[in-house]
């Protein structure tokens, strides 16, 4: 395994445990807790100062990042998107001492951006920014096989569900084929990113009215990924089935992470569950 590839795991995996609130500092960790509990208002203002008084570009850029989430849980599109920008701005800066990882990261930020904004139900901006994290993603020094056949498969499934939400049957049909097309060419990141295909499927099938096939297919999926809990969910819902769709939103609810899906599951099950 390329070192490269090594230290944009740690970079990951570091960011990750920071979004989750099991890092940082005493003031960003409230933050967290305070838009877990839905006091957004008062969230920003504690990571606002996080990001004034940061010792560092990269401590500043990772502030920022938790400031995207903020407004993520706010499901604002526009304000997410203007800080991953900053964020992504950061990586920019890394092109030079970092080539390996700047333009993963880049891309990551595009795509997390865009992730909001789908969610959000803003499909021209997710579908923007889905694109331009594939192209950013894809401008990586020396990218390898593999990891371009992921971006390929990671933009096929995002323009699958914007298809999806936009009801476009044909265009879903492409775009899952052209997903499968993109694991074929893998090889060391097939396993990890095939989980991922009941996802778009599942997805798919929801906002295009097939109920069973939604939860046919997202049970194919991780079964404590809350994102995941409150598709089944809505499928579950559509379906009549009021018992089975608070069960997943009671579920969903209770997801603590900094993130995307988390930024959509908690308040969208905690307004389901009121």
């Amino acid at each position: 395994m390329k070192l490269s590839y090594l230290l944009i795991l740690f970079s990951a995996a570091a960011l990750s445990l920071h979004a989750q609130g099991r890092g940082g500092s005493e003031g960003m960790r409230q933050a967290i807790q305070l838009d877990l509990e839905g006091k957004t208002t008062e969230a920003r203002v504690l990571i606002q100062k996080e990001i004034d008084t940061a010792a560092t570009p990269q401590a500043k850029a990772s502030a920022q990042r938790s400031m995207a989430m903020s407004w993520a849980f706010d499901s604002n599109c526009a304000k997410t998107v203007e800080y991953e920008q900053l964020v992504m701005a950061y990586w920019v800066t890394r092109e030079t001492a970092e080539p390996g990882n700047a333009f993963y990261q880049q891309g990551e930020m595009a795509t997390e951006a865009a992730r909001v904004c789908i969610d959000s139900g803003d499909l021209d901006a997710a579908q923007k920014w889905y694109r331009r994290g594939a192209e950013l993603g894809l401008k990586e020094p020396g990218i390898s096989a593999d990891r371009t056949a992921v971006w390929g498969f990671r933009l096929a499934h995002a323009e699958g569900r914007i298809a999806a939400r936009r009801g476009d049957r044909a265009g879903v049909e492409k775009q899952i084929a052209a997903a499968k097309t993109a694991l074929d060419a893998m090889t060391t990141s097939k396993q990890a990113q095939e989980a991922f295909l009941p996802y778009l499927t599942g997805y798919a099938a929801l906002y295009l009215g097939d109920t069973a096939k939604a939860v046919a297919d997202l049970e194919k999926t991780d079964p404590n990924n809350a994102f995941y809990q409150c598709l089944i969910g809505m499928a579950y819902e559509k379906q009549g089935d009021a018992a089975k769709a608070k069960e997943m939103y009671r579920k969903a609810a209770t997801v603590n992470a900094h993130n995307p899906p988390a930024a959509f599951a908690r308040p969208f099950a905690r307004k389901k569950l009121a």
